[in-house]
């Protein structure tokens, strides 16, 4: 008997074409029928099904700290701050943010999820994900039209701040360190210190 090797895992990039893209009804579709592992955290980004990456301890902390500060600032205001909820920005791409400010209530999306139009801002808090977070979902949510996009960088303790979307990406990107302060476009007397929304220097 001869013994075959398995080849080894060489990396390759599959032609697009080759790949089916499912439309965000598919994705609810296979969900519901449990297709999906439900262990397995995932979001659609444009066609593909992709995992999310776990959330450690500092991920936790700083979007707790975020959306605690925001939800006092808002408390006034005509919208709500949303964690890790779908939004669907297109028939393609339904991504699940860390945080949203979303226009309105929460009763007012118990039929549908959020659109574009409906976004004030997006938040990603990058531990693991700041090259994906900063250079395919920038893209994503400025062809959908997304106003404003921001990157929470716990490892350089930065803030990625995105304006300006086009059909190509967002052309305003400045990139805020400690002690600066950022205010939503949307809601300009709102002010957040970047240390207070980071988890404590151990």
């Amino acid at each position: 008997m001869t013994l075959v090797k398995p080849l080894p895992n060489l990396p390759f990039t599959l032609e697009p074409s080759l790949l089916k893209r499912w439309t965000v009804q598919e994705y609810h579709r296979i969900s519901e029928l449990g297709i999906l592992d439900a262990n397995e955290r995932t979001e659609l980004i444009a066609g593909q099904i992709t995992l999310m990456a776990a959330k450690g301890t500092p991920h936790v902390t700083a979007l707790r700290l975020l959306a605690a500060a925001l939800d006092a600032l808002l408390a006034e205001q005509p919208a709500f701050v949303s964690t890790q909820d779908p939004i669907q920005l297109d028939n393609f791409s339904e991504p699940e943010p860390d945080l949203a400010i979303v226009q309105g209530t929460v009763l007012d999306y118990t039929e549908d999820h959020p659109r574009p139009e409906q976004v004030y801002l997006v938040v990603e808090v990058a531990d693991s994900t700041l090259k994906q977070d900063c250079e395919i979902k920038d893209k994503l949510y400025a062809q959908a039209g997304i106003t404003e996009y921001w990157v929470l960088d716990l490892k350089n303790r930065q803030l990625h701040i995105f304006r300006n979307p086009t059909p190509t990406g967002y052309t305003n990107h400045l990139i805020l360190s400690e002690p600066n302060q950022a205010s939503p476009l949307a809601f300009p007397s709102c002010t957040l210190t970047l240390t207070s929304i980071l988890p404590p220097v151990s």
